[in-house]
This record gives structure tokens, C-alpha cells and sequence, in this order.
């Protein structure tokens, strides 16, 4: 069925208990308590919880839902779920379908077999999920049914946050409140709660469901691990806003139609940079949904795919030597009654509180850089930052002409002139003459300032938004507070943004990231460098970010330890399956098929003869083999010994090792079975080629 068959409006929400159902399905009364709930102004009744749950229960199960689950975010980086059916017997052989206060609000999944870094003993099981009534519930419809999903938070029997959803929570209260506390100082008596807004851009490659069987690696890791160039990459920037192919454009109209029956506002989609690389984009919305949102959306992408026998690939880099794939977070904050605090004001005293509002930014980005990198950590997005595609691993803020020229302005008391905007002149006459933007966009900064936003380009394509938006809302929050204490002493708001800019302008940098320069002279401004992730993850753990994550209380230092040590494990894990997984494809496909063809070459002399080789030319190539495969064998002896030696490693040292030795080395292992796909008969290489997967689809 076409998608002009629809009524996009009525589809859009259809399967969400949203803000227009409660209000039709509970009484008035009930509705405006559950607003206020919502709100933070009074927390869940009992007696009110059994009124929703039944409102619920009637609504999914008109809409065919047989069970529900407590929807939540443990610390794998995936979502979890455990399905309850509505049923209950009643005694007389029949059921009848119940739903409960009690279990609309609190669930009890095991804890024990989730990573807890510690927080949990293996047999101490005990896990509660809490109904983060914040998010919308909603009904997913796959082929195993209709269900209906609570979103919730996860946290241990001794209250520890289990999950990634309650420091989000915890640190949008910790935001709100100090924003409050400035506009307070600055004469607003009218905003109750500010609320930041997240509008992610997601990209990802697609590939052939054919291919994609017939790499173990992508299975395996979701990456390839072996893989030569093709002839063709993206130099020609072909496929860049290209015409969209017809399969992909059926894949993406029925990816818009089951994202917006979740009231998933997926606004614009094209073609990334690299040969099947796309991106889709949605509509800004609240911090916590927005992330709640975008795990449906990898989700989605991922079952929607197969629909078309496609596979959707949401790794960093799942193609060594093109572009690789983010997530960028563009991140604001707003008042509940519309404020805008990270945009240019009409008056003075608006654009005086926007300058506060943006020095804020300056100094936390400054101060806590090794959180915002951290924040973009993964072992995946390691292969992907600062290769020309992506920001560098050098935290840094592109401000742009203007707004940088106003800050420097306001150190050296210089009159800031008003500016106007400038004039293109086309040269068309058909074509009306169009009014520049104050400042260009910097695809090269990880973050970047646009207009009334902050675009932190260096997300985890496949990450969760927690970890980043957490992190972004805490250390914004702790340095408002530090405004706010100044200010309540001394409310000389252009002096504080002078000493601000003055002491942290060192991290704003409006050139060419990529640029080799940038690297020294960064250093020589003494901004701090974290090639890989393994460098930085130690540093959540270090006496200012502990000191800081408490006083906002959003992660204690129990519960920071407990990811640092998560965090590392996931490092060793990841890299060891993708070590393990290049042995078993470097002994059981590359190395038979190289074997097959140097008997053929060394053996078949007669055969080349006919091809038009003659003898000395067949010895070059028999020699080019041998050479090649003896460097190939003896890289994978050495990765096999990495892999045998990590065994007996202690876990202090075993990420370090993994970052140090086993990744160099498995990328010198890559090369050499690359330099083999090279040379090997077409006919004889074991797997899809890059060529294959990027242009055949």
C-alpha cells in the first residue's frame, strides 16, 4: 500500500497512551493530577496509579496488545524487556484480562546477570523497574504480536542506578534546577522548570542480506574486519544528497510509517557521504523522550531492514578506509513557557542572558573535556574520530565569527557594533537574492554552535543518548550553579562573562579540525588528548568529576566506579570477539582460498602460458605470494599469542593492553589480508568483496 494511501495525521501517535488519549480516557481529575505528576510537582498515588492502569490496559488491548512489558536501559548499551501476558485466571477453567496499579508502576526483573560493575554479587538477583511516567507508554506491533511497553527506570535493591535512564532523570532535575536559579537572579519570576531539548541526526549503511550472510565479521561484530578498497570509494562525493534508490526509498517510507504510529517525529533522510550510508533526522523534543525515541529507532531500522532484505549496519565504521557513521546530539535548553536560552535575544537584556547561557557552555566544555570525550567513547568510535570524517579527539568549540568576535569584545571592553546580516547576490534573475546566516557550519568541531543550539558531533552512531546528554546536562548544571553563587554575591553579569571568556577561551577553536596543525597547537594551549577510549574511561572515576557528578546528585561514587569498570570490560570484551572473530576468518576462509591459488599459480604453468604470462613472470607473481602470505601468517601467529596472553593478564592491565597491542596488532593483521584479497583469483576469494557490498544493492 502507497503511503498516499494513508492519513498520516491520524497514523502519527496511533500507537501511544499520548497526552490526547489521557485526557479521553481518564476522568479530568485524574488527568490533571498525572499532568502535574509529570510535571515533578506531586509524586504517584496509589489509588491514581490503579485508575491509569486500567485506562491503559482497556486502550491496549482495544488495540490488539496481549501483553506488557516494563521497558528499561540496562548498562549493555541495548534495552531490556521481560513480556507479562494480561491474563489471570478466574477460577471457572476461564481468564479475565487484569492490570494492576502495582504492576503498571513496579516490576521485578532478575538484576544479577546485567552488568553492575560491582554494584551486584551474581546472587544477589533483586532488580526493580519504576514507571518513568515522563515517557509516553506505547504498543509495539512486530511478528511476535502487540505489546504494550512502560518505560522505566532500573535500579538495585540498595537503590544503586542499574540503568542509564536515572542519571538522565537525575540530571535533568539537577538542569532545571540551577537554570531557575539564574533566571531568578536575572528578573524572570515566571518559568517553573527548564527542560533540554535533544534533536538527533542518526546515520547508518545498509547492505545486502545476502552479503551480510556471508560475513562472518559483520555478524560477528557488525563491522568488517578484512576487507580491500574498491576501486571506487566516495572520492567523486557521488552518492552525497544523491538520487535515492528506489529500494532504499521503499525501505525509508516504511521506516517513517512504523516511527510515526510511535509518535516518532522522523522529519528529513538522504544519502551520507559513503556508498550506501544514509541518515535520518527527527523533530527536537525533550531530553528523555528523545533518547527513549532513538533506541526505538535503531531498533526499528534493524527489523524494517529485513523486511527488505536488507541489513542495517549502526557501527562506527563498519567499512575501514571510507566515512564512518555518528550520531550528532544537537543539544538546548528551554523554559516550559518557551524560552529559548541558547538563542540571540531581540533586547539587550535578552542577548545578555543568551551571552551568560553560552559563557556557561564555555567554561563546562573547558573545565570537563574529559567528559565530553568520554561521553563519545566507544571501542567503535575509535576507528571513526579524527580520520577526516569525523571530529577529532580533541574537544573543542566552533563559535563561529560573530558570536566569537562579540566574546572578544566584551575581554577587550571593545564597542560591539550591531550587526546585519549580509546579502547574497545570485546573479540569476529568476532567483531572489537570500540573507546569509551570521556564521557557517564547521563540520570538523565536535562542538559546535548553531544558531540556537549546541551540535555535539561526535556521538556513538550505534550508542545510546544517555551517556552524552547526562554528562551534557551535568556539567552545564554545576556550572550554572557556580554563575548563580557568584552572582547572588556580586550581580555583575558583564564581568563574570568577561573573567569567564578570558580564562576559557583557549577552547574555542573556529578552524580546520582536521588539520594536522590543530594537533600542536591544541597541545600547546593545553587542551587534553585521549587518542582512544580506553585512555579516557578511568578519568569518570577522578576526583573532580566524582566531586562533580555528587554535588549535582546524579551518579555517586559507587555507582561511577561501577561504570569505569563497565565501561573497561566492554572494551576488552568487543575487541577480544573481534580478535577471535579475524583468526577464525583469517584460518578457515582466507588462508585456504590464498593456498588454493598459489598451487594453482606455482602448478599450472601451462595454464599461464595460454593467459599470455611467461616464466619469469609467473615467479614474480608466485614470490609476490608467498611473500605476502608468509607476513600474513606470521601477524595472525602474533595475534594469537595476544589473545593467548590476555588470559593471564589481571584486569588492571588488561584494557590497557588491549588498546596498546591487541588493536595495533589487529590492524596490522587486516593489512595483510588485504594486500591477499588483492592478488587472490576473484572466483577463489571466500566472502563478499567491498565492491559487492557498496555498489550492488
Amino acid at each position: 500500500m502507497k503511503n498516499t494511501e494513508y492519513d498520516i495525521i491520524n497514523i502519527f501517535g496511533m500507537s501511544v497512551f499520548s497526552d490526547a488519549v489521557m485526557q479521553q480516557r481518564l476522568p479530568k481529575n485524574v488527568y490533571e493530577q498525572l499532568r502535574r505528576i509529570i510535571k515533578g510537582h506531586q509524586p504517584l498515588d496509589v489509588n491514581i496509579a490503579e485508575i491509569i492502569a486500567n485506562a491503559i490496559k482497556d486502550w491496549a488491548i482495544e488495540k490488539g496488545a496481549t501483553h506488557y512489558t516494563h521497558w528499561f536501559q540496562p548498562l549493555t548499551g541495548i534495552t531490556a524487556e521481560k513480556h507479562e501476558s494480561f491474563i489471570s485466571p478466574s477460577g471457572d477453567g476461564s481468564i479475565i484480562m487484569e492490570f494492576s496499579g502495582k504492576e503498571l508502576v513496579q516490576g521485578e526483573p532478575d538484576a544479577s546477570s546485567f552488568p553492575n560493575g560491582g554494584l551486584r554479587a551474581t546472587f544477589e538477583a533483586r532488580g526493580y523497574t519504576v514507571w518513568d511516567v515522563t515517557s509516553p507508554v506505547f504498543i509495539k506491533d512486530d511478528d511476535a504480536g502487540k505489546t504494550l511497553y512502560i518505560p522505566t527506570a532500573f535500579y538495585s535493591y540498595t537503590g544503586e542506578a542499574l540503568d542509564k535512564k536515572t542519571p538522565v532523570l537525575r540530571s535533568i532535575e539537577a538542569l532545571s534546577k540551577q537554570v531557575i536559579r539564574i533566571l531568578r537572579l536575572l528578573g524572570n519570576s515566571t518559568s517553573k522548570y527548564a527542560i533540554p531539548r535533544v534533536g538527533p541526526e542518526q546515520e547508518y549503511f545498509l547492505v545486502d542480506e545476502a552479503y551480510y550472510n556471508k560475513r562472518l565479521d559483520l555478524q560477528m561484530t557488525g563491522r568488517t574486519l578484512f576487507g580491500a578498497a574498491a576501486p571506487k570509494g566516495h572520492e567523486l562525493d557521488d552518492h552525497y544528497f544523491g538520487s535515492i534508490k528506489e529500494r532504499i526509498s521503499l525501505f525509508m517510507n516504511d521506516l517513517d510509517m512504523e516511527l510515526w504510529k510511535l509518535g516518532i517525529s522522523a522529519k528529513t533522510k538522504h544519502n551520507e557521504v559513503a556508498p550506501n550510508q544514509y541518515e535520518l533526522a527527527v523533530v527536537y523534543g525533550e531530553c528523555n523522550i528523545i533518547i527513549d525515541q532513538n533506541h526505538l529507532v535503531m531498533e526499528i531500522m534493524k527489523r524494517v531492514a529485513r523486511r527488505h532484505k536488507l541489513v542495517c549496519l549502526l557501527h562506527e565504521k563498519p567499512f575501514a578506509r571510507i566515512n564512518g557513521s555518528g550520531k550528532h546530539n544537537n543539544w538546548s535548553i528551554d523554559t516550559d513557557d518557551g524560552i529559548q536560552l541558547l538563542s540571540p535575544g531581540k533586547t539587550r537584556e535578552e542577548n545578555k542572558r543568551f551571552l551568560l547561557f553560552v559563557a556557561a557552555v564555555i567554561k563546562a566544555v573547558d573545565k570537563h573535556a574529559d567528559l565530553l570525550r568520554l561521553a563519545a567513547s566507544t571501542p567503535g568510535n575509535d576507528h571513526r574520530l579524527g580520520g577526516n570524517e569525523a571530529p577529532p579527539s580533541i574537544i573543542s568549540i566552533y563559535l563561529g565569527k560573530t558570536l566569537t568576535e562579540i566574546f572578544e569584545n566584551i575581554e577587550t571592553g571593545k564597542k560591539i557594533d550591531k550587526k546585519v546580516n549580509e546579502i547574497f547576490k545570485v546573479g540569476v534573475s529568476t532567483l531572489p537574492d537570500i540573507s546569509k546566516d551570521d556564521m557557517d557550519r564547521n563540520r570538523t568541531s565536535p562542538f559546535a554552535f548553531t544558531l540556537n543550539k549546541f551540535e555535539f558531533r561526535m556521538v556513538s552512531s550505534q550508542g545510546s543518548l544517555a551517556r552524552p546528554n547526562m554528562i551534557l546536562n551535568t556539567i552545564i548544571a554545576d556550572q550554572l550553579a557556580e554563575f548563580a553563587d557568584r552572582l547572588e554575591k556580586d550581580n555583575n553579569i558583564e564581568v563574570l562573562i568577561k573573567d569567564v571568556y578570558s580564562k576559557h577561551k583557549r577552547i574555542v577553536f573556529n578552524g580546520d579540525g582536521y588539520s594536522g596543525k590543530w594537533y600542536a597547537e591544541a597541545k600547546t594551549r593545553g587542551l587534553p588528548y585521549f587518542n582512544k577510549s580506553v585512555d579516557v574511561y578511568p578519568e569518570f572515576c577522578s576526583e573532580k568529576n566524582v566531586a562533580l557528578f555528587e554535588r549535582q546528585k546524579v551518579l555517586n561514587q559507587k555507582e561511577l566506579q561501577a561504570r569505569m569498570l563497565i565501561f573497561l570490560e566492554n572494551y576488552v570484551m568487543k575487541n577480544r570477539i573481534e580478535a577471535r572473530t579475524m583468526i577464525v576468518m583469517a584460518e578457515r576462509q582466507i588462508l585456504p582460498a590464498v593456498l588454493k591459488y598459489q598451487s594453482i599459480v606455482s602448478g599450472n604453468a601451462a595454464h599461464l602460458q595460454v593467459a599470455g604470462v611467461n616464466k619469469s613472470l609467473q615467479v614474480s607473481i608466485l614470490n609476490d605470494i608467498n611473500n605476502k602470505l608468509k607476513l600474513f601468517i606470521e601477524r595472525l601467529d602474533i595475534l594469537k599469542t595476544d589473545i593467548n596472553k590476555l588470559k593471564s593478564l589481571n584486569e588492571e592491565k588488561r584494557s590497557k593492553y588491549v588498546g596498546d597491542i591487541i588493536t595495533v596488532n589487529m590492524e596490522l593483521l587486516r593489512e595483510a589480508g588485504d594486500a591477499l584479497e588483492e592478488i587472490c583469483d576473484a572466483e577463489l576469494w571466500p566472502m563478499p568483496t567491498y565492491a559487492e557490498m557498496l555498489f550492488k544493492i
